[in-house]
């Protein structure tokens, strides 16, 4: 990213799109334009008077940020600042209301402090600084304005997705990019030990998708005993399935064992029957994603875990991933560490002392332990946390990701998206806070954002694996922020279908799918990794995603674009492409005429002329 625009969205409008020019006039005279995303609107005041307070402008002192002038204005969509001089760095800064985390004054009418402003935190790793007027008293209208469009939802307004017109309906594609029969059709389901039951009106599980994959076996009543028996009534569900062998992936809820014991005969034989269905291993290996400790200490709520005692032909482990609240304190950390100002000479150490790479390493270590299960051993694996929404979701997709090619491609990426993470109920709105001012809320956690890090990782061990690039996972966590788009909206599939957000919103698939080539990888070499990954899961390969969680300090940016090296290189490619394809068409013309004559029965691909 240019460090001179810094913001979600350096161009919110796509090339062609049919943006309003909006011009404003600057207490200088100067005019701005500002192309706004059909849909978005300025929400006045526009305060002409602002610096901003950039920690960056002087490197020689990063404690005393340097103002720059300009004009401050507020959208339905975004906070914007214009630099009334255009050689000012940065030039522009932006960031989506929704992705403000809080808001805060700073200095009051009565005092005489060197700042008299807001401060705005945001949820992207960064905090924005504005000085305003302290006589006039502009920061009063700004301010109101940002309290009561940042906080949509606390608000009773709108968030910008349900105002979003950029994409046509017709044009919006993303929503189709996931159908759960059709998901289901490719590993093979339904079959002879497999079914589908729907839960279309939600009736069995409220978080839960409106169609699940079960055993044959199992009828309606075993299942709704299940229910009861499982937290949340999530019962254990079909994810995955080995195309060659019978091994599963399966994910649940914790059982609701209690400090007395309780057992259920329909929930001990449901486990029984996936052992059954599969003729390579005979037992089951059951993942609890928690600390023993924790997973311990939930008998005192009512949950717990499946003991051997109870069930036959289990294996049970526990991975140690830590609960929302220790991820949310390590995020916090490493903000900290991050922006604005970093500590060369302690960096290694303060990194450390978040610990945000020791959970990265065990989440993607665990879903290693799952893949070389399924993958080595050929047994099935059950995985759950307490409700199965969280460390699950990470777990489940992660060893997919391991397991199956097709999800690293664009759109197999999008599908298990679609499929582990929200028909399967994790709580984006809560744990994002979309629209929401309580930002002390302790059910907002950086558990996604985990899951893309892990990815992320992923793609620097094995860069020809993974379809899409690193600007492709950035796009997607500034628009989990965002509320640009409804992808990311609500907590379960039942409130989207309520919402209605497929009619009400855009996708943000369809969004991706326009300029796809920005997010290609140019390396990707598909017909070369068609195979399970087997990453190194160790603090020796592990390393911080510096293209996110430092990518507003200029100083951390690459001297050329990475998208643009990108863009260079998908160009390169296509050409060798095309010069491929007319040598291998003046071959077949020449072999037809005989002018080459192939060697038939050759172990290699190699002519003879």
């Amino acid at each position: 990213m240019d460090p001179g625009s810094v913001g979600q969205d350096s161009s919110p409008a796509r090339p062609g799109s049919s943006g309003e020019r909006i011009s404003l006039l600057s207490d200088t005279g100067d005019d701005f334009g500002l192309e706004l995303i059909p849909g978005e609107s300025i929400k006045r005041p526009v305060d002409t008077g602002v610096s901003y307070l950039c920690p960056y402008s002087r490197p020689s002192r990063p404690m005393a940020p340097a103002g720059i002038k300009g004009t401050l204005l507020v959208t339905n969509y975004r906070l914007v600042f214009i630099a009334n001089n255009s050689n000012e760095l940065p030039e522009k800064v932006e960031v989506a209301l929704a992705a403000i985390h809080r808001l805060d004054k700073v200095g009051s009418q009565t005092t005489r402090r060197e700042i008299y402003g807001i401060e705005i935190f945001c949820k992207d790793m960064r905090n924005l600084r504005f000085s305003m007027n302290q006589e006039n008293r502009s920061r009063k209208g700004i301010y109101d304005k940002l309290q009561s469009h940042a906080f949509q939802m606390s608000n009773n307004l709108p968030l910008f997705a349900f105002e979003n017109k950029e994409i046509s309906k017709e044009a919006d594609v993303g929503w189709e990019v996931y159908n759960a029969e059709h998901e289901l059709a490719r590993l093979g389901v339904p079959n002879e030990n497999w079914k589908l039951y729907s839960n279309a009106s939600y009736q069995l599980c409220d978080t839960y998708p409106a169609l699940l994959a079960v055993p044959h076996k199992l009828g309606d009543d075993e299942l709704r005993r299940v229910a009861e028996f499982r937290s949340r009534a999530r019962i254990p569900v079909l994810s995955w399935k080995h195309p060659s062998t019978e091994a599963v992936i399966m994910r649940c809820a914790q059982p609701l064992v209690g400090l007395a014991g309780r057992r259920c005969k329909e929930d001990e034989n449901y486990i029984q029957e996936v052992v059954n269905l599969n003729a390579n291993a005979n037992k089951v290996y059951i993942l609890d994603a928690r600390p023993n400790m924790n997973a311990t200490a939930n008998k005192t709520k009512g949950g717990g875990f499946e003991e051997s005692s109870s069930y036959a032909n289990i294996e049970l482990y526990f991975f140690h991933i830590h609960n929302i609240h220790v991820m949310r304190e390590s995020l916090r950390k490493l903000k900290d560490v991050v922006f604005p100002v970093i500590d060369d000479s302690r960096w290694l150490s303060n990194i450390e002392s978040t610990q945000w790479l020791d959970h990265i390493k065990q989440i993607l270590s665990s879903a290693l332990r799952v893949a070389e299960r399924v993958e080595s051993l050929k047994e099935s694996v059950v995985i759950h946390c307490s409700d199965g929404w969280d460390r699950t979701a990470q777990l489940t997709s992660l060893s997919m990701l391991l397991l199956d090619p097709y999800y690293r491609t664009i759109k197999g990426f999008q599908v298990l998206v679609e499929k582990e993470w929200l028909s399967f109920g994790h709580k984006f709105s809560q744990r994002v806070g979309h629209g929401d001012r309580n930002y002390a809320d302790a059910d907002r956690s950086p558990v996604f954002l985990q899951f893309i890090d892990c990815v992320w990782q992923l793609t620097q061990q094995f860069p020809v694996a993974f379809q899409f690039n690193e600007h492709f996972l950035i796009t997607i966590m500034d628009h989990l922020y965002s509320c640009r788009f409804g992808t990311f909206l609500c907590n379960a599939e039942r409130e989207r279908v309520t919402e209605k957000l497929r009619e009400r919103s855009p996708s943000l698939w369809s969004y991706i799918l326009q300029s796809v080539d920005e997010y290609t990888n140019p390396l990707y070499a598909e017909y070369s990794v068609q195979c399970v990954l087997y990453p190194a899961a160790t603090l020796r390969r592990i390393k911080l995603w510096i293209g996110y969680y430092v990518r507003w300090n200029p100083s951390m940016h690459p001297q050329e674009s990475v998208l643009s090296q990108t863009i260079d290189l998908l160009k390169i490619r296509d050409q060798l492409k095309k010069q491929r394809d007319e040598l291998q068409r003046q071959f077949e013309h020449k072999e037809k005429l005989g002018i080459i004559k192939s060697r038939k029965g050759a172990t290699s691909t190699t002519t003879v002329i």
